[in-house]
């Protein structure tokens, strides 16, 4: 039977369906918020999966072209491909919240699958993609899913926090905050801002919560008809064989001088618990138990000692070191070193015409700025196939990018094409906070003059079971990832924050976690800027001698067909004459701006002269020197040439008459002009009907 449930979000009334599509999944449900639909549904397989040591949770985000009446651009290609980058940055938005409330130890697939029926321009579908997600694993009944989850996204406006703005109101935003929480903590956070101080960020995150709690309250009623689904974890009971084994020694052993100098002696004494429980437990059950009682060893000693892995206070940075201009021939370059992780980013200048094309769903048009972030095996000294970009180095670039977006100059100010290349050479914590540092002195290396410089950090967290007690680690490193409970990377200039990304391993972040992380990551953060600015202070004054110039003209609006030419005609001479597209490319803006690039001073010149030409608005009157390019026939008398045709200002063209040279009668203009031959000719008349200008030498 289907059922219907009602609630709002902000100003925005949802609806839950149930028992109308797919009724062989565990559950299914339309979400639907104006004209946007989503069906989410949730499957978990009958049977436990062996051999593996983590929760096999797969969420999938489809997006379909006929939601939006649309049918693919591509002429060979008419049905979805592979994910828009989008499309995977939702689906990590919908997981990353849930991940942590399902019991770790569950051994059974779980799949969830969020599609877009119906979209509506107004209504941005990630938000209710989250909620319609929660509420397909809450009715399952079949999993043990701690939730349920709600989801919002706030705006600002002039100064206004917006609930669940609609796109036309974030348009005009200076904040685009999407938050996930129970009913009583926050679980993930994803933020791009235009430099909003922390006090107001705050603010706008309690707001958040409050917004959540109708959506909460709906999937309450529906999933209140299933019993909790409850795992007894096996794995307790190795953890428990392990540490009486080897805990003590574990606790001795980390007690004094850090992690990195009793790597051997842990490796001697976790292959001392394998021969110890060989035959009576797995392998990998040993292996991951012995890891879990390291990890409780170092929450201890944070929580009771303040005694952090590598031996660094909570507030400490690890040390920082950073260069600029380490590549000859790219446009920028920054290595940004701080501890074990290392980035490399590599910035390239292009013209107008490199700007993307963005073709999806529910986003049309063209982008400038880009970032990229590669994430190779071997800087985490592992062996591991090479294969396309990963989810993870998706959302790793997305946030960078995003951080830096509100500095990055107007195309007004500066009209290049950016692209920004993060290579991850070593990875120990925070590498997407490391990119962003090295992006900014990478930007300003290449002489991009951006509005002020971006710094991140990566803050980390443990707690006790109730988060009573709590430390907040400032520049979270891997180990403190694995063994801890938060990853809350946070990016800005000195004046607000940019970025903000947080995901927990526990179920959700109380006020005073959230308060003093903040204050506690700005002083973080002015301090990784500090050592920044000590490397390079300000962009270069001049670009890169490799990379392109740009020269901008203004021709009237009119003239751009005649620029252009039938088929592209014209302005691939123009190229050509210049050097060709190995050397120089053109673009034309629809006001009628043209933007000609080139690493050839002398061929941007040229292209100038010749768009400058075709430009100009000629009028009866004016002079110009042109070049005889064909003469005229008389049509009883071939041998009698009655007029000359002159090109002038670029590939403009007139007919210079014979009466039009001399005073003398002639038989022929030949006998005056020739060839080839330089004159000098001024408009007599134009007709703008039959395009023809007529020229003359008479007083000229």
């Amino acid at each position: 039977m289907a059922q219907s449930y009602t609630t709002t979000l902000g100003d925005h009334t949802i609806s839950f369906e149930f028992g109308v599509f797919a009724e062989q999944a565990d559950a299914a449900v339309t979400v639907r918020c104006g004209d946007t639909v989503l069906l989410a549904t949730c499957v978990v397989s009958k049977n436990e999966r062996d051999g593996i040591d983590y929760l096999p949770l797969m969420v999938d985000y489809e997006e379909r072209l006929y939601a939006a009446g649309k049918i693919s651009g591509s002429r060979f290609i008419k049905r979805e491909g592979r994910p828009s980058e989008e499309a995977v940055l939702t689906a990590r938005l919908i997981d990353r919240p849930m991940r942590p409330l399902f019991e770790k130890s569950f051994r059974k697939d779980i799949q969830v699958i969020v599609t877009v029926l119906s979209l509506d321009p107004s209504h941005d579908p990630d938000v209710f993609a989250m909620i319609a997600a929660s509420a397909a694993a809450s009715k399952a009944g079949t999993a043990p899913f701690k939730g349920p989850i709600g989801a919002v996204r706030i705006g600002r406006v002039n100064n206004e926090l917006i609930v669940q703005p609609t796109t036309e109101q974030m348009e005009h935003s200076t904040l685009d905050l999407v938050i996930a929480g129970t009913r009583e903590r926050i679980m993930m956070v994803e933020a791009g801002a235009s430099e909003v101080p922390e006090a107001t960020m705050l603010e706008a995150l309690k707001l958040a919560h409050k917004a959540i709690q109708p959506t909460i309250d709906v999937q309450l009623q529906f999933k209140q008809a299933f019993p909790e689904v409850t795992i007894v974890p096996a794995s307790v009971a190795v953890k428990e064989a392990v540490y009486g084994f080897v805990g003590e020694r574990i606790a001795t052993l980390l007690g004094t001088g850090t992690l990195g100098s009793h790597k051997e002696a842990l490796e001697a004494l976790q292959a001392e618990a394998e021969v110890k429980f060989e035959g009576t437990h797995k392998k990998t059950e040993i292996k991951n138990a012995f890891q879990a009682v390291v990890d409780s060893v170092i929450r201890k000693n944070i929580l009771t000692k303040e005694h952090r892995p590598d031996g660094r206070g909570i507030l400490e940075v690890r040390p920082i070191t950073a260069s600029v201009g380490l590549l000859p021939r790219t446009h920028g370059s920054g290595l940004f070193t701080r501890g074990q992780t290392q980035a490399l980013t590599i910035a390239t200048l292009g013209s107008p015409g490199d700007e993307q094309m963005i073709d999806t769903m529910n986003e049309e048009g063209t982008k400038r700025y880009m970032h990229h972030y590669n994430f190779p095996p071997f800087s985490t000294g592992e062996v591991s196939p090479v294969r396309g970009a990963s989810r993870r180095e998706i959302g790793h670039g997305a946030l960078a990018e995003r951080a830096l977006v509100p500095v990055i100059p107007s195309k007004d100010v500066f009209p290049y094409t950016i692209r920004l290349v993060s290579e991850i050479l070593s990875s120990n914590g925070s590498s997407s906070m490391a990119s962003v540092c090295g992006s900014t002195i990478a930007l300003m290396d290449a002489g991009v003059p951006i509005i002020k410089p971006v710094s991140g950090i990566a803050m980390g967290l443990v707690t006790n079971d109730d988060a009573s007690e709590f430390k907040v680690l400032t520049d979270l490193q891997g180990v403190e990832d694995f063994a801890g409970d938060m990853d809350f990377k946070i990016a800005g200039t000195t004046d607000g924050i940019t970025a903000i990304q947080m995901d927990t391993k526990i179920a959700g972040l109380t006020w005073p976690i959230i308060e003093q992380t903040l204050t506690q990551a700005y002083e973080g953060r002015m301090h990784i800027l500090g050592k920044m600015l000590e490397v390079i202070a300000t962009p270069r004054p001049d670009l890169s001698a490799y990379a392109p110039r740009i020269i901008t003209t203004r021709i009237p609006a009119e003239k751009i067909g005649e620029l252009i030419g039938p088929g592209g005609k014209n302005i691939n001479r123009i190229i050509a004459d210049a050097g060709g597209k190995e050397v120089i490319s053109i673009d034309i803006e629809p006001d009628g701006l043209v933007l000609i690039s080139s690493t050839d001073a002398a061929a941007a010149q040229q292209a100038l002269a010749e768009v400058d030409a075709i430009g100009m608005v000629i009028a009866v009157g004016m002079t110009f020197d042109g070049v005889v390019v064909s003469f005229v026939r008389d049509r009883m008398d071939p041998n009698k040439a009655i007029g000359a045709i002159v090109e002038f200002a670029g590939h403009k063209s007139g007919m210079l008459h014979i009466s039009q040279v001399s005073e003398e009668r002639l038989e022929s203009i030949t006998e005056v002009i020739s060839m080839a031959q330089e004159v000098r000719v001024r408009i007599a008349a134009i007709d703008p009907e039959k395009n023809k200008i007529s020229l003359t030498l008479k007083g000229v």
